[in-house]
Formats: structure tokens, C-alpha cells, sequence
């Protein structure tokens, strides 16, 4: 009986270092994903069908492809681009929406598309003058757009985009920049495809990109920049808060703004966790790897990332410049009570413009109207810089 007890205690001792080294290689993957830029990314979107004559494509319905507004198509893994408007018609599982061009590849000939919500492509498509400039940051030249208004201006905005994405997300914003008079200064950042990689190859979710922004700030004002706005898109936007937070060049930042925001990493990942479906003990595990120094080997990170650094939320009395928060109750991504905390929290001007129906990072292409109006009433009421050289 002693044997057969032996026998079965050794059974569920090795049971559970098996379930606990499978639920290491879950957490393990889950906190990889969440720093390693994409690869190649899945066209989950099924194309049913394009009529040229009434000028409409047909895709499968999804969340996003139901939402109103105008977005980017993207087809042959990631060759072909093209954008679509209005929603014009509906059928079983399907949304019918209008074709507003094909920049490149045969759209007829494609079976499935990504949905993506930056629009425009390169400042080209803007028809405005623009240069293509270099930022150096301590990893090497960063490649950026510099895009003044119609008349020379010392006031600049710096875009900073977010993850997995490129600086052609802050393109949505320029039109509204050249009007009010700013300059705009498109960066990228370590990691993102653009930029030189880091050592590790490996996002910091802010911990580190706010070094690159810093230099986009000193590239600014060397180039005479006497108002400078910093603007982040979800990741950008907790890259942006570490810069206004941690970095010396930080005086000379006179306000910022903020589009679908990740000021709280805790609960971002609890959202990403809860929509793929993680309980609640592997999504802790998945904290721990990211945070604890033994987790490294299973991030490829050269080190853990201390989120409790990059809650904003918890530091936002320590935020001391005028805030345009704009973001939407039901963005899947990012959720928006830490943005209402930091809201509540952050001193001074700060103003929400917050959206009901819009999802994440799509605010512009939901309502570009109010978008944009919302942008420009706010620089409009930056007050003028005080002498900081």
C-alpha cells in the first residue's frame, strides 16, 4: 500500500511540474508578444468581392470593419494598399463599403486584407512639402518627416507612434498642424523597422523609447523650435508621458497629447489577457516575466520592465503641462479607466475628449471632424513659452 501511495504521489508530483512548466511556456509567450515587434502580420479580413463600377468592396463583417469611417486596406501580404470609405450596404456576415482607391497591387485578384486604421502612407499623399530628415539617437540615425506649415513657424509638434506600427500613423494629424501653424516632426524609434534596433531587438513599452523622443526634442530646438507639443498614439502615447516624466529635455515641452493612450501597462495587459482568453494565474505569470529579472530569458529582453515606473496614472500630480486626452469608451485595446484616473489626477489644463464609438487609435477616422477641430481649439489655447534657453 506504501508502494502504490509512493506510486501515486509521484504521478501528481509529476503532473504538476507539468502543468507548471506549461503554464511557464504560456505566460513565457504571452509577455514575449507583448516586446517583440511583429513580423509578418495575419490578414484575418476575407474579401468577398470588388465591383469598379459602383466603386465598393465587400469584406467580412468584424468589429472593425463595421465601424464607420474611412481606413486602410492592406492585401498580398502587405504589397498591395488600398482605402475604403463609407459603409454603403450590409448582408448576411458581410459589410459593403465604398472603394476609395487602390494605391498599389490588384485588389480583384486578392482573397483576404488587413484592416489598419493610419491612412495615409508617406506625406506624398498629403501634397505638402516635407523632408525626409535623420534624428540621432544614441542607437544611430532614426529616420524622420519634417513637415512645416504654410508659413515658417517656431512651434513644432513631435508625432510618436505606437506599437507595431510606423511614423506614417501620425500622418492623420498634419493637415490639422500645417492649419494651426505648427511644424510637424514625424519620428521613429528604436525597434520600430525604421530606426536602428536596440541590442535586444526587444520593445520597452516606453522603459526605453522615451531616450529616442528626447533627442527628437533636442533636434527640435536646435532648429530653432521655441513650442514643442509631444504627441503619442497608444505605446507612443506611455512613451511620451516617460519622456515628460524622466527626461531633462522635458522643460522645454509645452504640452502634450494623447490618442488611445497606455497609461497604465497593469491594465492594458489585463485587457489583452482577458481577450485571448488567459485565466487569471497564467496572466500573473505573464507580469512576473515581464517584471522579474529571471523572465528575461523567456522575453529576449536585456531586462525586465518595471511597469509600477511606467504607471502614469500613479504619477500624473508629477505632470505639469497642459493635456489633450483624447480617447474612446470602447477601445479593445486600451481601456479607458486609468485614463480617467489620470484625467482626474494630473494638475493644471487638462481636457478629455472622449469619444463613445471609435475603437482604438481610430479617432481620427471615426470622426475627423471633431477630431481635428478638437486638436486645433487646443493649441489655440497653448499659452506662449516662457524664455527657457
Amino acid at each position: 500500500m506504501l508502494r502504490a501511495l509512493g506510486g501515486a504521489t509521484a504521478a501528481l508530483g509529476a503532473i504538476a511540474v507539468t502543468t507548471g512548466a506549461a503554464a511557464l511556456a504560456i505566460a513565457g509567450s504571452a509577455a514575449r508578444a507583448v516586446v517583440t515587434p511583429p513580423g509578418e502580420r495575419p490578414e484575418e479580413v476575407v474579401l468577398h468581392g470588388v465591383d469598379r463600377a459602383s466603386r465598393t468592396v465587400t469584406v467580412s463583417a468584424t468589429p472593425e470593419t463595421e465601424l464607420p469611417g474611412r481606413y486602410s486596406l492592406w492585401f498580398d501580404r502587405g504589397r498591395g494598399h488600398a482605402r475604403v470609405g463609407t459603409i454603403v450596404g450590409r448582408g448576411p456576415g458581410v459589410v459593403i463599403r465604398e472603394l476609395l482607391s487602390v494605391e498599389r497591387g490588384e485588389l480583384e485578384a486578392a482573397t483576404h486584407a488587413r484592416w489598419g486604421a493610419w491612412y495615409y502612407l508617406t506625406p506624398a499623399d498629403l501634397r505638402v512639402p516635407f523632408d525626409e530628415v535623420a534624428v540621432a539617437t544614441e542607437l544611430g540615425p532614426a529616420p524622420a518627416w519634417l513637415i512645416p506649415p504654410a508659413r515658417p513657424s517656431t512651434r513644432w509638434i513631435i508625432q510618436v507612434h505606437g506599437r507595431g506600427v510606423t511614423r506614417a500613423e501620425g500622418l492623420r494629424v498634419v493637415p490639422t498642424a500645417r492649419t494651426s501653424g505648427w511644424t510637424s516632426l514625424l519620428i521613429s524609434y528604436r525597434n520600430d523597422g525604421d530606426a536602428p534596433s536596440s541590442p535586444d531587438g526587444r520593445y520597452g513599452l516606453g522603459d526605453d523609447e522615451w531616450r529616442d523622443v528626447a533627442t527628437a526634442i533636442r533636434f527640435a530646438r536646435d532648429r530653432g523650435a521655441q513650442q514643442i507639443v509631444l504627441m503619442g498614439w497608444s505605446m507612443g502615447g506611455a512613451t511620451v508621458l516617460q519622456t515628460v516624466l524622466r527626461a531633462s529635455e522635458a522643460r522645454y515641452v509645452d504640452g502634450v497629447i494623447l490618442e488611445s493612450a497606455a497609461v497604465d501597462w497593469r491594465a492594458v495587459l489585463a485587457r489583452q489577457a482577458q481577450r485571448r482568453g488567459l485565466p487569471r494565474a497564467i496572466q500573473t505569470l505573464a507580469t512576473r516575466v515581464l517584471t522579474e529579472q529571471w523572465g528575461v530569458r523567456l522575453t529576449g529582453r536585456a531586462a525586465p520592465i518595471d511597469l509600477d515606473r511606467l504607471d502614469a496614472t500613479a504619477r500624473a500630480a508629477e505632470l505639469g503641462v497642459p493635456l489633450l486626452v483624447l480617447h474612446s469608451d470602447d477601445d479593445p485595446d486600451v481601456p479607458i479607466e486609468p485614463i480617467l484616473r489620470l484625467v482626474a489626477a494630473a494638475p493644471g489644463d487638462v481636457h478629455l475628449e472622449r469619444f463613445t464609438v471609435a475603437g482604438h487609435t481610430r479617432l481620427w477616422n471615426y470622426d475627423p471632424r471633431r477630431f481635428g477641430r478638437a486638436i486645433e481649439t487646443w493649441l489655440s489655447r497653448l499659452p506662449e513659452p516662457s524664455d527657457r534657453s
